[in-house]
């Protein structure tokens, strides 16, 4: 069984092709980071265009690749939200003209899916299974039961925490993406030397909030400013780095803890679940990496992550999760309209705060 994913909701224009034997036999990436730089954030209009302007070379590329040829394919499948939806509406039309041309199975495949199931591609990792997917644009706690099968315990009920490293990074002048930048700061920072709050961290669920924390970062950098406006604080790069290291220690130390707290309930109520998994952008950073699998090995569970390349948006878990939504009988007509918002427990209900409907 062979199925082409195709991921364009955010701004990566992927597409790769993979087999039931978990082998990826092509794919190519192109990443918008520098159209997107001077704006420190994603703008959705470039975005939108650029997949439209690339989109057909990424697909021919990724077929080049691994020496196939589109009717080689069992079905094609698209990240059909959530997400922009103009470079989602982009990535979905693609397929479904392929699907319609060449008479195959379209396979909608909801964005955080791909993230969710990413880990199974390259790790051994069974059914069910406790996850913490932190990206840019979506922080939550999940218990993968199966394919389509979820059970929201806890979602960020403001920012992300991709969002607010973006955030704290535009506001210390360093650049976008945060990520990358503040982790590489914090190592040779001071985690302790700034003290940050943490909030919700004694809540009680398994909900998580970065926004105060973000705040009190802002503060922070204002007290260097003569006239406490932020953008004309001036700070030596040990404070910076330091901030960052307090920053990112903080946010860890929210994500630990809240996890804790999940699996404490995964353990008892699936007793057969073995596995924590991180995926998501933010999975990209090596000290959450860290202090999580710590944490699993005090909980007796088996930790896994998807390689840091398949962290970030990618064609491949697109494709894998088309391809374990094809393997369940999972197809969709060529009417599906694309999701801006798609949560992957339809059941939850919506958290207090713009984290609530995010998905």
């Amino acid at each position: 069984m062979i199925v082409l994913g195709i991921e364009s909701s955010c701004d990566e224009t992927a597409a790769a092709i993979v087999n039931e034997k978990r082998e990826i036999l092509g794919q190519c990436l192109l990443t918008q980071l520098e159209e997107h730089k001077p704006f420190g954030g994603v703008v959705p209009e470039i975005a939108a265009r650029s997949h439209l302007e690339h989109i057909d070379d990424i697909i021919d590329h990724t077929f080049k690749s691994a020496n196939l040829k589109p009717q080689d394919v069992d079905a094609i499948a698209a990240a059909s939200g959530p997400g922009l939806i103009g470079g989602v509406v982009v990535g979905v039309m693609a397929a479904k003209a392929m699907c319609l041309a060449l008479n195959k199975p379209f396979i909608a495949v909801n964005h955080l899916e791909g993230h969710a199931l990413a880990a199974r591609l390259t790790s051994n990792v069974k059914y069910p299974y406790l996850l913490l997917l932190v990206s840019g644009g979506h922080c939550q706690i999940l218990v993968v039961k199966g394919v389509g099968n979820f059970e929201r315990l806890g979602t960020t009920i403001d920012d992300a925490a991709g969002e607010a490293f973006d955030k704290v990074s535009k506001m210390l002048g360093l650049g976008y993406p945060g990520g990358p930048i503040i982790e590489k700061m914090a190592a040779v920072g001071n985690s302790r030397r700034f003290v940050l709050p943490k909030p919700l961290f004694n809540s009680g669920d398994c909900n998580l909030s970065f926004s105060g924390l973000k705040t009190a970062v802002r503060k922070i950098i204002e007290s260097y400013s003569p006239d406490g406006i932020l953008e004309h604080a001036i700070l030596p790069e040990q404070d910076v780095a330091d901030i960052c290291a307090g920053f990112q220690f903080t946010v860890t130390e929210c994500l630990c803890q809240k996890l804790d707290k999940a699996i404490s309930y995964f353990k008892q109520k699936y007793p057969q679940g073995k596995d924590l998994v991180v995926s998501g952008g933010v999975a990209s950073n090596t000290f959450l990496r860290t202090r999580l699998e710590l944490l699993a090995q005090a909980r007796g569970l088996e930790f896994s992550a998807p390689p840091i390349r398949f962290c970030t948006d990618n064609g491949v878990m697109i494709a894998w999760a088309g391809l374990e939504r094809f393997q369940n009988g999972y197809t969709n007509s060529l009417d599906f309209k694309p999701r801006p918002r798609w949560p992957l427990d339809e059941n939850a209900p919506k958290a207090a705060g713009a984290g609530g409907v995010k998905a």
